[in-house]
This record gives structure tokens, sequence and C-alpha cells, in this order.
């Protein structure tokens, strides 16, 4: 044997959480033993590991948590393991049950939303304890569906009365034209990704009777100016795309017993050239206030497939590259 590898053993308490622990035909081993480089095999109820030790603790690290996991009836997937591994290797100190245990709310599939990865963890509590919560980074990270599934979760329990969803209707890069219809028909495009998290977690039925009887409005951002919003949950979906001006128009109309979350991913600011993004502003001004809460996610967060951490982490590579250039 090599005498820079080390052998290490793990018993779960009974079969039945080893065999859910290493999966049908042991393919929740392979996939651990290919994230973290460990050699992997089962002996009845025991898991067998091999390998440099650093990394034999890491996966020893992973099977004692994911064990927890799934003794609390956790449901165990491919993509946990994935996001549980990223957690560990970031903080060596977390526990997975304090983090994937978290439930937001069930969606319409009756799907327990909740965090999945330190981050998300961070915003989702930053929302319990602030008036105001940015939540600032690159696509896939989940912070518009964590948002929405936070604001039906506090009208669910009757702590707000409303859920307001708006974003700003600039287009990404390409020019639409004329769009037929009325004004509803004209900005319900670029409010589509909002019905979209909306219709997840709601059903499409519940969704569409609460936004009839204006329980749920969903609305381009112009038509925030002179309202005041008490007692709704709001949030401003694609906030790198507002103006200064627009960015203090909409933080100034929360009202009595309301909170705001506004999301974004300054890396892709759609604004004609010569206007600076409102969000990059707010989060130089606002930083420090009481009561405002500031959650930076990064490519290691990303929740979607794992192909889109794969395309954020070569755009930044390529940016970090283009930076230094100049």
């Amino acid at each position: 044997m090599d005498d820079n590898l080390v052998n290490q053993r793990f018993v779960p308490s009974d079969s039945k959480l080893a065999h859910a622990l290493y999966g049908k035909q042991n393919r929740h081993l392979r996939q651990i033993e290919r994230l973290t480089g460990v050699r992997l095999s089962s002996k009845g109820e025991q898991a067998l590991l091999e390998g440099p030790p650093g990394r034999v603790d890491h996966a020893l690290r992973m099977l004692t948590e994911l064990s927890s996991l799934l003794a609390s009836g956790f449901p165990l997937r491919p993509s946990d393991i994935e996001y549980a591994d990223r957690i560990l290797l970031a903080d060596h100190q977390a526990h997975l049950t304090d983090i994937f245990l978290d439930t937001v709310v069930v969606s319409s599939r009756n799907k327990p939303i909740a965090p999945k990865s330190l981050a998300q963890k961070a915003y989702v509590d930053a929302i319990r304890n602030n008036d105001v919560v940015f939540g600032i980074g690159p696509a896939g990270t989940g912070k518009t569906y964590l948002a929405m599934a936070m604001a039906v979760a506090m009208l669910t329990k009757k702590e707000v009365s409303r859920i307001v969803l708006t974003r700003p209707a600039v287009e990404a890069g390409e020019k639409l034209g004329f769009l037929p219809g009325d004004i509803a028909d004209k900005v319900n495009p670029y409010l589509r990704p909002l019905y979209d998290a909306l219709y997840d977690l709601l059903d499409f039925d519940r969704g569409q009777a609460l936004t009839d009887h204006g329980v749920i409005e969903v609305a381009p951002l112009a038509f925030m100016r002179g309202r005041t919003l008490n007692d709704a949950f709001v949030i401003l979906d694609e906030a790198q795309n507002t103006t200064q001006e627009q960015m203090k128009m909409f933080l100034t109309r929360l009202g009595f017993g309301s909170r705001a979350v506004v999301t974004g991913d300054i890396t892709q600011v759609d604004l004609p050239a010569g206007k600076n993004s409102g969000l990059v502003h707010a989060s130089k001004v606002l930083n420090g206030v009481q009561g405002v809460g500031f959650v930076r996610f990064t490519d290691r967060d990303v929740v979607r497939h794992p192909i889109v951490q794969a395309i954020v982490q070569a755009y930044e590579s390529q940016q970090s590259s283009t930076e230094e250039v100049k």
C-alpha cells in the first residue's frame, strides 16, 4: 500500500440507513468517490475508504453528515450530494441538517424548499432578520426563487397581507420591436420569470386566484412610482437593470409592516451606455445601514444543472483575464 494512503471505515447505525446512504448498487458511494477522490466500497453495512488522509477525512465527514440527514427523514438525491460536498469543503464546521432541514415552504409539487448552500442559508436568515435584503450574484443561485418562497411562506402565515413582484422592463441585449396588445400584453414578457417561479411554488389555480384578487401583484417597476406599499412582501428582480433613480424610488415605496428583497447580477447589466446600475450604487450607499442586509452569491452557490456552474466559472475566468490585460 502507498505510504501516503490511509484506510478508514464508516458504519451506519442500521442496515436501512446504510442502504439509503450508499444508494442502489452503491450509486451514492460512486458519486462521493468521484467528488472526493477517495476509493469507496461497501462490505455489508460498512463503507471502506482508501485515499490521502485529508480527502479521507472529508469523505468520512460527508458520510457522517449525509447519514444524519437521512436519519432525520430527508430524501437524499444525487444533487444533494453535490451540494453537500461544496458546503463541507467551504465550511468544515457546517452541519447539513442545519441547512437542508431549514424548510422555508412546501411547493405545489409537495417538495420542501430549503437552502442548498451556505450563502442560501445566510440569505434566508437575512430575509428573516432584516427589512431590506439585497441578494447579489450570478444566475442559478436561487436568489429570486428563495425570495419568492419566503414571500409565499410569510403570506401563508399571515405575516404579510400581499406579495408584490416587480422588475424593470429592460431588454437583455436585443430589440424586441413592436409588441401588440394592451399594456399588460406588452410588459408580460418581461415578467414571465416571476410568474414561472410563482406557479412552481403555488399550483396554477391558486396562484391565478390570488393574482386575480390582488393578493399577489406582478408589475413592471415603472408602475411602483407614487405608491406606498404597506404590509407587503416586495421583490425587485433583475435589479442590476435599474437606474440609481429607479432604485431610490423603489426602496422608498416601503410602508409599515413591509419588507423588500432586491435581487440581481451586477455582471449582466443591460442598461444603455452611460447609465449606471442602481444595484451597484445601492450596494455602496446602503452597506452598513441598520436593517439592510447584503448576501453575495458566487458560482459555488449555483443550484441548476452542473453545466451552469461551469459556464459561470468560464465567464468569470474570462472576465478576470480581460481585466488583468487592461
